[in-house]
């Protein structure tokens, strides 16, 4: 199922999970600013955009878990989807030292109809779908770039981020630091945002969750993006069976 805004596989698979992936490209829609936010190609390709990375982890991982995904189809420069509707940085107009030109004078009237042509149809469409599964279990698909201008590399592979609710977290920490992975807790980051994706379908609703936070450079190409689905899938599947959620 496709629609300007998200797009949805698998929507009739029988698994508890819905694998999700609120920064799955960096596309711009015709509308905004004739799809041009005034940024260089480069700058469109590089993390302040998009997810690198992913989108490809989300499908591939979903389907191993024989679950639902819904991806968003447009870029976290347009509007952010990971941010409540009150967020400051729902509209970035400067990100990791780069100015959006298109969002930089953008007013009351532009963020308005990205809301509604954007950002409000993909939570609608999660919710809906959320509410049609049977106890379902929310696994956000994220990554990280490997540095930010000005710092510190970032040594960790997998990022593991919560706020109130750690109990797939926590073993999920557990089991992938069992395997030998640098496994950052709330890092590269910390926890959530008031009304942010997983706040709002997830916590709102008492739903199990775990966000993770996947190096850029290690899921840059299909390959990669399979072999950690690969290794993800049957940590998620246990861990959920340990649970006795």
């Amino acid at each position: 199922m496709t629609h300007p805004a998200y797009e949805i596989e698998g929507a009739d698979r029988p698994g508890r999970w819905l694998v999700t992936c609120d920064h799955a490209t960096n596309h711009v829609p015709d509308w905004v600013q004739d799809g041009d936010l005034g940024l260089r190609a480069a700058d469109m390709g590089r993390h302040i955009a998009y997810d690198i990375g992913a989108a490809g982890v989300t499908r591939h991982l979903a389907a191993l878990l024989d679950s639902p995904a819904i991806l968003s189809r447009f870029s976290r420069l347009v509007i952010d989807p990971n941010r409540g509707e009150d967020d400051p940085t729902l509209l970035m107009r400067l990100y990791d030292g780069t100015i959006i030109p298109a969002n930089r004078h953008a007013g009351p009237q532009d963020l308005t109809e990205r809301l509604d042509r954007l950002y409000r149809p993909y939570h609608d469409a999660y919710a809906d779908l959320a509410s049609q599964m049977q106890r379902p279990v929310i696994c956000a698909i994220h990554s990280f770039t490997p540095r930010l201008r000005s710092r510190a590399p970032r040594p960790w592979e997998v990022g593991v981020l919560f706020a109130h609710d750690d109990r797939l977290a926590k073993p999920f920490i557990a089991a992938c630091r069992a395997q030998g992975w640098c496994t950052g807790e709330n890092e590269p980051y910390a926890g959530h945002l008031p009304g942010d994706a997983i706040d709002r379908h997830a916590l709102q609703h008492g739903r199990p969750n775990v966000l993770i936070e996947l190096r850029q450079d290690l899921i840059a190409d299909e390959a990669g993006q399979m072999a950690w689905a690969d290794r993800l899938a049957p940590i998620l599947q246990n861990i959920l069976q340990d649970s006795q959620l």
